[in-house]
């Protein structure tokens, strides 16, 4: 399996593109503010063709180029339905007055062929498997994905802005809920095997286990306890 991924724009959101192997078809995964660049750059890299763009969530840093990246290469994006208002009212999902300025000159909307995603599906795309899971806090339609264990690859985790390497997504614009992201973590975490590795909207990969041990928020949801504020990371 390859997987190809990158920091972009001025948040650092992390993009990923996976595929069975380089020459194949693939997945794109949130390409966000100023990914496109960096998305041709990979797929040529790796001479990848999208069948589809993949949304852990709806805020502008994680689906700034889906128009672009969905247009130039003909392909939908996927996205809860909660979220889906937000890849074109941006300002509205950080609770900003329509108009104020938003990272300069952006280009939001819809890409012409939206689908939506739905939890427990399982979408079968570019010959691979992701499951997906509703998993609420960070935003109302926030999901994640995960890609089974194969032979000689551990089980996957796109965890979006739910788990970060030491940390979780923040839960104070609107739609956020600390009561919902820990039910979420308790839901969608930790039920993952310790060897899953993680990939997040954010920040470097990790596992499962290293988080469960090391990280203060999950080893406080795993002791059924409250946690304090969750850091500002992400939008």
């Amino acid at each position: 399996m390859l997987i190809a991924g990158f920091p972009a724009g001025a948040w650092g959101t992390n993009c990923y593109l996976v595929a069975p192997a380089a020459g194949e078809e693939c997945v794109i995964i949130d390409p966000g503010h100023q990914a496109a660049e960096g998305v041709e750059e990979a797929l040529k890299k790796h001479r990848l063709k999208p069948v589809a763009v993949v949304l852990t969530h709806g805020h502008i840093d994680h689906v700034a180029s889906v128009v672009p990246v969905c247009g130039a290469h003909d392909v939908p994006a996927w996205i809860h339905p909660e979220d889906r208002f937000m890849m074109s009212d941006p300002e509205k999902a950080l609770g900003r007055s329509i108009g104020m300025p938003l990272m300069g000159e952006l280009t939001v909307g819809e890409p012409d062929d939206v689908r939506e995603l739905a939890d427990g599906a399982r979408l079968e795309l570019a010959g691979l498997e992701f499951s997906v899971a509703h998993a609420p806090g960070h935003t109302k339609g926030s999901v994640t994905f995960r890609m089974p264990e194969s032979a000689d690859v551990p089980s996957v985790f796109f965890s979006g802005d739910l788990l970060f390497a030491g940390s979780i997504g923040r839960t104070d614009l609107p739609g956020g809920s600390m009561a919902d992201m820990f039910g979420s973590l308790a839901r969608v975490c930790l039920p993952l095997d310790d060897s899953t590795v993680v990939l997040s909207g954010h920040g470097p990969q990790t596992t499962i286990g290293r988080e469960r041990a090391t990280n203060p928020y999950l080893r406080e949801v795993a002791a059924g306890q409250g946690a304090p504020a969750a850091p500002r990371r992400g939008m």
